[in-house]
């Protein structure tokens, strides 16, 4: 039997709680979930692609059948790439179902092999974005509630690097 291998795309800048549920969740689906970091032209990344990789290594090193992959291109390029079945997407409002719904018919007409599964968060997560994450981290806000606790560092570090806002 082939295996089925998914994929699970996001920027992870940085990893959060939310993501992981998704990862968690999207792991029991697949034989294989490959994390694909990428870039995003529209987002300012707090991390480089290479310390978001290790992030999401480091925090799923506990879950099987999990693998950690960059990329820059069409994500239905990449998911061909990985020999992928099954794009894995988290869902937190109605207006992520919007964009993912679009994303989801595009994909569908670049490849029709390739199925879109729709993961709602778990609803104590269901506020969390990686944006607002860093936004209340530069403000000097706890972002212990929204990030596992190796991120929370990683996080409060980098913006010790940078230096907060408003101070």
């Amino acid at each position: 039997m082939t295996p089925r291998i998914g994929v699970y795309p996001g920027t992870f800048d940085p990893v959060t709680r939310g993501h992981m549920d998704i990862i968690r969740r999207g792991a029991k689906l697949v034989d294989t979930l490959v994390i694909g970091v990428t870039t995003n032209p529209s987002k300012s990344p707090m991390f480089s692609v290479e310390e978001r990789m290790a992030m999401v290594i480091r925090e799923t090193a506990d879950i099987a059948g999990i693998v950690v992959v960059s990329f820059d291109s069409l994500l239905m390029d990449f998911a061909e790439a990985q020999n992928a079945s099954v794009i894995v997407r988290g869902l937190r409002a109605v207006a992520d179902f919007e964009y993912e719904y679009q994303m989801a018919g595009m994909n569908q007409q670049l490849n029709d092999k390739i199925e879109t599964v729709f993961l709602m968060a778990d609803v104590s997560l269901q506020p969390i974005a990686s944006r607002l994450v860093k936004e209340i981290a530069l403000y000097g806000g706890a972002i212990r509630k929204f990030v596992p606790p190796a991120v929370e560092a990683d996080v409060v570090a980098r913006v010790a690097q940078i230096g907060r806002k408003g101070s």
